[in-house]
């Protein structure tokens, strides 16, 4: 479903030539940029949260010790090399 979305013209002069240097339609340009926009928001967030973790001196233990008994798991049945 196509929808029209009003950018200003700096923004569409931007992704035109990102669109000519990456030799893809405007609407693929635009979309692979809100796709990297979407994912940084996305890491932002992570990041954001675990910084909240980390605050929380006890919550901040039981995750360390919640990996820690997740690290015995890593090389379950697999040979050393």
């Amino acid at each position: 479903m196509a929808e029209t979305v009003r950018i200003d013209p700096a923004a569409h002069v931007a992704l035109a030539e990102i669109a000519r240097a990456k030799h893809v339609s405007l609407t693929e340009a635009l979309s692979c940029a809100v796709e990297l926009y979407r994912r940084e928001v996305f890491l932002e967030g992570v990041a954001s949260d675990f910084a909240a973790l980390r605050a929380d001196a006890s919550a901040w233990t039981e995750e360390q010790a919640e990996r820690s008994a997740w690290d015995a798991t890593n090389a379950d049945g697999l040979d050393r090399e």
